[in-house]
């Protein structure tokens, strides 16, 4: 495996370890500390980090096969998405610094255009015949 691919892999568990320890700490103990608005922040940054992360691992397993020159574009834009949205919507909860809202919308931004270099990369792959063959 490449270097690359071993620190990606490794960021998509990491990822999704986060992901389920927020997860069940917005269900389970969050509400005694902040604001339903909080915790209902925190669960959003959960769902979208959820489902990029699976988005990731997708890019990743596709990538092994069929590696595609924008696909590790789309991979960082989705990994400083992640970062930037739900990172800014569990630091708000955690620390009730409600100024880090302003970030968020940045990440969301990233996450778009890490679907739209996806679309774009999709578009531009040449086709391959039935027999593997270009």
């Amino acid at each position: 495996m490449q270097p690359i691919n071993r620190w990606a892999w490794c960021g998509v568990a990491l990822s999704g370890a986060l992901m389920v320890a927020l997860g069940a700490y917005a269900a389970h103990g969050l509400s005694a500390r902040v604001s339903a608005e909080l915790v209902s922040a925190v669960e959003t940054g959960v769902r979208y980090q959820a489902w990029h992360t699976l988005a990731v691992l997708a890019v990743l397993a596709w990538r092994a096969s069929t590696p595609l020159t924008g696909q590790r574009l789309a991979l960082g834009l989705w990994a400083a998405g992640i970062a930037l949205f739900s990172g800014s919507l569990y630091a708000m909860a955690l620390t009730g610094a409600t100024a880090l809202g302003m970030i968020t919308p940045l990440g969301g931004l990233l996450m778009i255009a890490g679907w739209l270099t996806l679309a774009v990369t999709v578009l531009r792959a040449r086709p391959q015949s039935p027999s593997g063959r270009a």
